[in-house]
């Protein structure tokens, strides 16, 4: 988890000079125009009105960390005080700072949090603050026990008076315990700021009398989150912090605006030892001077013991030139290595001429090495970018183990691993509104297409979708899509919202969201739609364009009508094929028009649709032979004449039939359509076919592919049970990574498999070094139906549980209210199997069910 600290000085300790190994530093009076550097020295300077601050920002990411990771490190020895009331009141009289818990029913949550509340006690009594619960049962405190809300809040007194009170759901492990805790007694010196108008005030009342350290944390009650608190509470009447958690104050660091600092970036993992460790070195002088050999310089000592050692050269003719080159590359290294400015003029400089830079690491026992360079920027690009390529495999593997989650490169899976690499690399908020329940009716109400992300900031896949979900809204920006709104909802903050609680206000309702990340698609007067594609860029972005069109377009003049056929609605579809899907109806006014309408609507960003009548649909009709009313469908991969349906009664046996009709009869198997074959619940008779390298190659793939149509020809009714596909692992590479784990070793290809049966877990393998016969394959088949041949690998049983127990809310919910858990499991089997006849077919599905296996690595 990388940090980055930014910031500038208000004050700045001069050069310190050695002239030998036990000379003693000296501090000389600032310079004309240099800033001065400690904050010892602050005290000194504040009268003055021109200092700059330090700005030191602290950015990190939340993934790979569990809360409560920290409880089995403390000794819960008995620190948890069983309070009566009259203990209460003595303790408030006597001005004890107590964190109390009013113990009424005890439910499994309750039961949890008490757990976590005696592992924090030992570690608030070594901040002065008693943690004690009080059974409302056995003690009368009628202000507190009486009240509802107790059950689930937690309190803060100080001075006999009570601080501040705490949801149970902010407060669910130790490190969210004591940040909070800490964060409430903190209130002047860590300022919590929304806005950058709120943190340039600040800027301006603190220059001159304190630097400042802000810190980024993407939540509250985390461990980064209680680090920054237990740092604040040693530091905080010698900084002042300054806490935020995204939003638009981001953007505005680092400006070069003048009335900003500038930013000194911490670059080491955040922990309460790493950052204590920044913080001195801050305070360390900017630069060092010494008329010795690099050679013979200590290493670096405490507290700097962990920052590297950079030397650079000085010659008397250049003396002055040199010490300002030093001085610009120290402030480029600040916190990051110390500089030394090494004095030639001195006979103990043994260095050869031909070397003007050397640096050592922190690592103890590291030597000197010596470099010649045409620019200091080279030394610079290499502390801020190159060091790690250079060092060592066994410098890269030490360091700061302070994030144990993560310290062996593996996370929970490639999702997580993606998101933690990206841990870094913040993305600009303009492209999109931030919504909260206050002016959520109001976004609703605008007229175009509302595109509303709801998502949670400590999941991993909503928040690899969620930097999907901003590329997709700059994209439509810069190309001048009009009519689009994109909007966002932090559902870990905005948890009623997300219920979809009835609210007055909301000019639409729609159901509670219960998978994370969901895209909902809001028009006014129109059903919502819910986005069931990939969760990636290229396929939101085309369900978009898509959603702007008509949806059913009313044609009514041949030109129309060739349009629809053969047109994209939008230049940045170029090259796409959308399924298309035409009714015919004799007037505009027949009773199963209404049917067809809310199909089209239903199908909107997926297909596009149009409504034909009166005369030009009876000429259509007539071309194609069929009676009106009809439905033509144009499947993406036909090629001349459309498959024809008749009009179906009801919406959902019409939905059926079309996404039943746009199936490819031998599809090939894709990234994006393989979820949708999975979801029709059959085996998949999967052929794995290679690159072609030549003419040949490609005769000899498309023969193969015929040869599988004979097969579904040759078996008829029988391979109804069968999704008869073929994978081209030349234009899906990840299909040899799939074929690889369902066979455990690579076959020779063509491979031709039989996977994901329904009722066992066996991978079955057509013989290898065998022609792939069309009567062969399916005597084959029947043999294994027959149970006469043996599997050639298994399927791994992926349930993908939660990380830990605490994470699986709904069976925490489930041990409160037993008889909840029956009514939501057959309220998911009805949506489960509505959803499966409204969606089945050549749908961009991204349904994660368990009984599919397909590994996150795969994916």
């Amino acid at each position: 988890m990388s940090l980055e600290v930014g910031g500038s000085r208000s004050t700045r300790r001069e050069p310190t000079q050695s002239r030998g190994k036990h000379a003693n530093s000296t501090q000389k009076d600032p310079e004309p125009g240099i800033e001065l550097r400690t904050t010892q020295d602050l005290r000194i300077v504040r009268g003055q009105h021109n200092l700059s601050m330090m700005w030191m920002f602290v950015a990190f990411s939340l993934l790979g960390i569990h809360p409560g990771g920290c409880a089995d490190m403390f000794n819960t020895s008995g620190l948890l005080l069983e309070l009566t009331t009259v203990d209460f009141y003595d303790k408030l009289n006597a001005g004890k700072m107590v964190f109390i818990y009013f113990e009424n029913q005890v439910s499994p949550t309750v039961s949890l949090f008490l757990g976590e509340l005696n592992n924090s006690a030992e570690v608030l009594h070594d901040y002065g603050i008693l943690v004690g619960k009080i059974n409302c049962n056995k003690e009368l405190l009628p202000s507190y026990c009486m009240k509802e809300r107790v059950q689930h809040t937690a309190f803060l007194f100080r001075a006999g008076k009570e601080l501040s009170s705490f949801d149970l759901d902010t407060v669910f492990d130790v490190n969210s315990i004591v940040s909070e805790v800490l964060f409430a007694i903190l209130r002047d010196e860590v300022k919590y700021v929304h806005t950058d108008a709120d943190l340039l005030a600040i800027e301006k009342s603190s220059r001159g009398k304190k630097d400042i350290v802000l810190c980024y944390v993407s939540s509250l009650g985390t461990q980064e989150h209680r680090s920054v608190m237990e740092t604040a509470y040693v530091y905080g009447s010698q900084f002042q912090f300054i806490l935020i958690t995204g939003g638009p104050v981001l953007k505005h660091l680092g400006s070069s605006n003048s009335e900003r600092c500038p930013l000194t970036p911490m670059r080491t993992p955040l922990s309460t030892l790493s950052l204590h460790t920044f913080l001195q070195l801050m305070e360390a002088p900017l630069l060092s001077e010494v008329y010795e050999d690099p050679s013979t310089v200590p290493g670096p000592q405490f507290p700097y013991q962990l920052t590297p050692q950079v030397f650079l050269f000085s010659y008397p003719e250049t003396e002055h030139l040199d010490q300002d080159k030093a001085k610009a590359l120290a402030w480029s290294l600040c916190g990051l290595a110390r500089v030394v400015l090494v004095h030639r003029k001195s006979p103990a400089v043994k260095t050869p001429s031909q070397y003007n830079a050397a640096y050592r690491l922190s690592e103890k026992g590291s030597e000197v090495k010596y470099l010649t360079l045409r620019s200091v920027d080279e030394l610079l690009e290499f502390f801020l970018h190159d060091q790690e390529e250079e060092l060592p495999d066994e410098e890269l593997e030490g360091g700061d183990n302070n994030n144990e989650d993560v310290s062996d490169g593996k996370l929970e899976d490639e999702i997580s691993s993606s998101v933690y690499e990206n841990r870094g690399h913040l993305v600009h908020m303009d492209s999109i509104t931030l919504l909260t329940p206050e002016d959520f009716p109001a976004a609703l109400s605008q007229s175009g297409l509302k595109v509303v992300l709801f998502y949670l900031k400590w999941d991993a896949a909503s928040m690899a979708f969620h930097t999907s979900f901003l590329q997709v809204a700059e994209r439509l920006a810069d190309s001048g899509v009009e009519g689009v709104h994109m909007s966002a909802v932090d559902c870990g903050e905005w948890t009623d919202l997300c219920a979809a609680q009835p609210a007055a206000s909301l000019p639409i309702s729609f159901p509670p969201i219960s998978a994370f990340p969901s895209v909902l698609l809001f028009r006014p007067q129109e059903p919502i739609q819910v986005y069931r594609g990939m969760l990636g860029c290229h396929a939101l972005h085309r369900f978009i364009l898509l959603s702007l069109v008509v949806s059913p377009q009313a044609l009514s003049i041949p030109q129309e009508i060739t349009s629809f056929l053969h047109e994209v609605p939008h230049p940045q579809l170029a090259g796409y094929n959308p399924d298309r899907v035409l009714g015919l109806f004799q007037t505009h006014t027949h009773s199963r028009v209404s049917v067809f309408n809310k199909a089209a609507k239903s199908l909107q960003g997926r297909v596009l649709s149009a409504l034909l009548t009166d005369g030009l649909a009876q000429e259509w009709a007539a071309d194609h032979s069929v009676r009106l009313p009809a439905v033509l469908l144009f499947p993406s991969w036909g090629h001349s004449r459309p498959s024809v349906l008749s009009l179906s009664s009801s919406v959902d046996d019409l939905l059926s039939d079309i996404d039943a009709a746009l199936l490819d009869p031998l599809p090939e198997v894709t990234v994006e359509n393989l979820p949708s074959f999975l979801s029709l619940g059959k085996a998949l008779l999967l052929l794995f076919v290679g690159e072609e390298e030549d003419e040949i190659g490609l005769k000899q793939n498309k023969a193969l592919v015929e040869e599988m149509k004979r097969v579904q020809d040759l078996g008829g009714d029988r391979m109804e049970r069968y999704v008869t596909c073929w994978i081209h692992l030349g234009r899906t590479p990840v299909g040899m990574s799939v074929l690889g784990s369902y066979l455990d070793s690579m076959p020779p290809l063509p491979a031709l498999l039989l996977v994901h049966l329904p009722t066992e877990q066996g991978v079955y393998q057509y013989p290898p070094y065998t022609s792939i016969v069309a009567q062969s394959v399916l005597e084959w088949l029947h043999r294994v139906e027959e149970a006469q041949e043996s599997p050639a690998g298994m399927l791994n049983n992926d349930d993908w549980p939660p990380t830990v127990d605490f994470y699986d809310f709904l069976k925490v919910m489930d041990e409160e209210e037993p008889g909840f858990a029956s009514q939501r499991s057959a309220e998911d089997e009805d949506e489960e199997e509505n959803v499966n006849a409204a969606e089945s077919g050549l749908e961009e599905e991204t349904s994660m069910d368990p009984s599919f296996h397909m590994d996150r690595s795969e994916l």
